[in-house]
């Protein structure tokens, strides 16, 4: 049986993902089990997941995947490159799988394959270092560095962040040496945070939208059959609900504070004026404002943000993933599970209880973990009581 990894946050799973996960087992085979190493409960957008980690498994196996694995907050909620290093090296460690399957606007493996190769050589570095010091963005200055290496049509293609996403899928499998091969989908439909008019699909984004106002009719028809009913009995989660905690936090905060963040910008002067735009700040929107730079972009500041509100720091992360955590599996899914507690280069979290048998990295990362998911559900309309981390296990679907 061959096996594909996904990376996805499945923020919900609609259509586009289905379309995803048919194409590869069709590439691969038709008893192909797909893997995915899905986001927690918070996001790269810096928000909260639209439904808690357990009821967004269930929809993924509902619409086709067989495993689904967590990947931690630490890294959940990080740069592409932070992001995508994390969930490959899961992937990696499961010691099964033959293919890591990505979406991308330009559909084309190869072409992913070269601008990777540029980003970790010597003239990329070379021709990135003065782009920077003109004050740009990382990102702007990144793909004009690939421009004048490659030319401008492969840097172009860092402009699209699921291109970007997936050149950072394979900077990461060469940088394992990992004999996982990428593989390419042509993404349908609207990009990311983007919408469109297309019948067949919708954006995550544009179903976030209505799930918001209840717009459930406009919703049903890109989940997986019986989705809807699933989505409508979870809690629903909004970071307002939070706002005051997160303020109480960014009014406390030293520049000292500020720099122990991941990518913090201590080094380009950014912390002196995060404390500042913390302390004199009215709402978050304000805080946004204040922060601001051509430099930093609004993500970034979103980020910083929530690592602060969640009490984490770069020190929480640990150079690669301690652990493999199951959230739901069907019945292919627990064959591949059954291989990989042979072949798995990391401890397989199939119950909480087995959490008590770690220790180090693995044990403080997962409490991190529950610190997390204990404050996304102070984002809920009710609070209910901490420590699901430690009673709510896997959920189960049907092949």
């Amino acid at each position: 049986m061959k096996v594909a990894g996904i990376v996805a946050e499945y923020n919900p799973f609609h259509t586009g993902h289905a379309h995803q996960i048919a194409v590869t087992r069709a590439a691969m085979g038709g008893d192909c089990a797909v893997v995915a190493v899905m986001s927690g409960n918070w996001v790269q957008q810096a928000d909260c997941a639209v439904a808690d980690k357990w009821t967004r498994a269930r929809l993924a196996l509902m619409g086709g995947a067989d495993l689904v694995l967590e990947l931690p907050t630490v890294w959940a909620m990080s740069s592409a490159e932070s992001f995508a290093r994390g969930a490959v090296s899961i992937l990696h460690a499961c010691g099964v799988v033959d293919a890591i399957s990505f979406g991308s606007e330009c559909g084309d493996v190869d072409k992913l394959c070269r601008v990777a190769q540029c980003l970790d050589s010597e003239a990329y570095r070379a021709a990135l270092t003065p782009l920077l010091d003109k004050g740009e963005s990382f990102a702007a200055c990144r793909q004009r560095a690939v421009e004048q290496v490659l030319g401008r049509e492969p840097g172009s293609l860092l402009a699209k962040p699921n291109n970007n996403l997936g050149v950072e899928y394979i900077r990461a499998l060469n940088a394992l040496k990992s004999e996982i091969k990428p593989m390419t989908v042509l993404r349908q439909g609207a990009g990311h945070n983007e919408v469109t008019n297309e019948e067949a699909f919708r954006s995550a984004t544009q179903l976030r939208e209505e799930i918001a106002v209840e717009n459930w009719n406009e919703v049903e028809g890109y989940l997986p059959c019986g989705g809807l009913e699933v989505l409508k009995g979870a809690s629903r989660p909004s970071l307002l609900r939070a706002e005051r905690a997160i303020l109480a936090r960014l009014r406390t905060m030293t520049a000292e504070d500020w720099g122990k963040l991941p990518d913090s910008g201590e080094t380009e002067g950014l912390t002196r004026r995060l404390e500042r735009s913390g302390r004199t700040c009215a709402d978050l929107a304000d805080f946004f404002e204040r922060a601001k730079t051509r430099r930093f972009t609004h993500a970034r500041l979103r980020r910083l943000v929530l690592w602060a509100y969640l009490g984490l720091s770069a020190a929480d992360v640990p150079e690669t993933p301690p652990y493999i955590r199951v959230l739901g599996s069907n019945e292919r899914g627990r064959r591949v599970l059954a291989q990989m507690r042979k072949k798995a280069a990391l401890p397989v979290i199939t119950k909480p209880a087995h959490v008590k048998r770690l220790d180090g990295d693995a044990r403080r990362l997962f409490e991190l973990e529950r610190r997390c998911t204990d404050l996304y559900d102070l984002c809920m309309d009710t609070i209910s009581t901490p420590g699901r981390e430690w009673t709510c296990g896997p959920v189960a679907g049907e092949e």
